[in-house]
């Protein structure tokens, strides 16, 4: 049974910081591309960032230089490491696993305000 879990989301102030982590299970997480989305309600759901097997990794202009993606594939875990953030950052952030088929997990929310 795959299972993906998302944990490290809250509520944290303009210019704070949170670390989200995904933890796989049931899958070769080593094969797996995984991803960090977000989806405000009502919106659809957008990419945040990608980290791929090899470890390069992408950024949706909108978080460039503020989040980082990072995997430990001895953990079965991928992390993103989100700083100066700001009230448009408030989502419910999913992870995705991604090689022959694709894994979402239940989301994690995140709350930026004042």
């Amino acid at each position: 049974q795959v299972q993906l879990v998302e944990s490290g989301g809250g509520l944290v102030q303009p210019g704070g910081s949170l670390r989200l982590s995904c933890a796989a299970s049931g899958i070769i997480f080593s094969a797996h591309a995984m991803s960090w989305y977000r989806q405000v309600p009502g919106k659809q759901r957008e990419l945040v960032s990608s980290i791929t097997v090899g470890g390069s990794t992408n950024y949706a202009d909108s978080v460039k230089g503020r989040f980082t993606i990072s995997r430990d594939n001895a953990k079965n875990t991928v992390y993103l490491q989100m700083s100066s953030l700001k009230p448009e950052d408030t989502a419910d952030y999913f992870c995705k696993a991604r090689w022959m088929r694709e894994y979402w997990g239940q989301g994690t929310q995140v709350t930026v305000s004042s």
